[in-house]
């Protein structure tokens, strides 16, 4: 993290990445927040998000002269290895890298009151058909977005999801207690 910014975050952005760039960075051609340095066979790869900085290599020495290097041109604090980004808690291993949403499903099923669920294999049910059902009792149409609105979010680590959550988000505008009942098994 870094502290003492006093510039507005784009004022501040554009000096992060001069001073990146300057530095033999270049920015990455469909995110403008990566920027990537290369030496030799390894690479550094740097994301910038607001005042917030993630960065890793191939080598462990780069991480060294990253850090060095922007120690050297502002107030910055290393806190270690990265454990939690974004919401998105983050489980570093000899295996792999393993990201998941498992305090923000915690905290979504608490502010839904659906803690106390069984699991279910599927997210949705094989032979039951989403309709408009236009005779169906009606839901609170807020709460049902809302809803919709936290399983997009957890879309990004669970793509098994999707299906169901998409399928459901159609019916946004006339929920009823059938599409509910179908969001909630999601959340199983």
């Amino acid at each position: 993290a870094l502290y003492g910014l006093k510039q507005a975050p784009r004022a501040w952005y554009d000096e992060l990445s001069t001073f990146l760039l300057q530095n033999h960075f270049f920015k990455g051609t469909i995110d403008p927040t990566l920027f990537i340095r290369r030496f030799h066979d390894d690479i550094l790869v740097v994301q910038v998000y607001v005042d917030d900085i993630i960065f890793g290599s191939t080598h462990p020495r780069y991480i060294k002269i990253f850090f060095d290097l922007m120690k050297g041109r502002f107030e910055m604090l290393m806190m270690g290895e990265m454990t939690f980004f974004l919401g998105l808690q983050v489980n570093q291993s000899p295996c792999g890298i393993f990201i998941n949403h498992s305090k923000y499903v915690l905290e979504i099923l608490k502010k839904y009151g659906i803690e106390s669920c069984d699991p279910v294999g599927t997210p949705m049910a094989i032979k039951d058909k989403l309709d408009l059902d236009q005779n169906g009792t009606p839901v609170d149409a807020t709460k049902y977005r809302s809803m919709i609105g936290a399983l997009m979010y957890l879309t990004s680590s669970r793509p098994d999801i999707a299906h169901a959550t998409c399928l459901c988000a159609r019916y946004q505008a006339k929920p009823t207690e059938k599409h509910l009942k179908e969001v909630k098994r999601i959340f199983r």
